[in-house]
């Protein structure tokens, strides 16, 4: 009996290390990314790069929390016995949660950016979060259709810094290119209906590029 239970001991010691270790890993690769976008900024004084480091850091960690739970109540609600319809109910009002606590943790985190930071900054910052994605597809979209008028940059420019604000919000970069999946796949129908023909361009823009490459 003894031996049994210094071997529960044991294993319940080792557990708690390897757990406290992950957690020490996790804020290890978390700080550093966090870091990797602050030194983008150019901020001289030592207290507020700290403070910048420390707010992109926790925000991380707690959209790691949020986001996280959620996909613990999906699989919860998945393994249940409720019937399809009850699954659908109760999923959405788990979504509805999420969304809340996103939404709060996201506007809190952008007023202490706006508070302590230039545009310029900012708009690192929510690159650096979002893998460069936004700045890269709106290049793409104007080399691909160099006709395009003010007003359809500006819808272009808008829809993708739209998608950028939830993609910051995403713990992964999967569902991070989600985001901007689903706001490209708006702004191709908007083109479309704009009497585009995004195959054509398309084609058009990759024999522009052969074309360079082969000078």
């Amino acid at each position: 009996m003894k031996k049994l239970i210094l071997t529960l001991a044991l294993l319940s010691s080792m557990g708690h290390a390897f757990a406290q270790q992950s957690d020490e890993d996790y804020r290890k690769v978390i700080y550093g990314r966090s870091e990797n976008i602050v030194k983008t900024l150019d901020i001289q004084d030592k207290v507020k790069y700290d403070f910048i480091l420390e707010l992109i850091a926790t925000q991380y960690i707690d959209l790691g929390v949020i986001n996280d739970a959620f996909a613990a109540k999906e699989n919860e609600i998945k393994a249940s016995s409720l019937s399809a319809e009850e699954k659908t109910q109760a999923k959405d009002l788990a979504l509805l949660k999420q969304r809340d606590a996103l939404t709060a943790k996201h506007f809190y985190f952008v007023n202490q950016l706006n508070a302590n930071l230039s545009p310029e900054q900012i708009e690192k910052v929510k690159d650096g979060m979002t893998m460069g994605v936004y700045p890269v597809t709106y290049k793409a979209q104007l080399e691909m259709i160099p006709s395009l008028t003010d007003e359809e940059k500006t819808y272009i420019r808008a829809a993708l810094m739209e998608a950028r604000e939830y993609a910051m919000d995403c713990s992964d970069s999967k569902a991070k290119h989600a985001w901007f999946g689903k706001y490209k796949g708006r702004i191709n129908n908007y083109l479309a209906k704009r009497g585009y023909n995004l195959t054509k361009e398309r084609e058009a823009w990759n024999e522009r590029i052969k074309a360079a490459q082969a000078k």
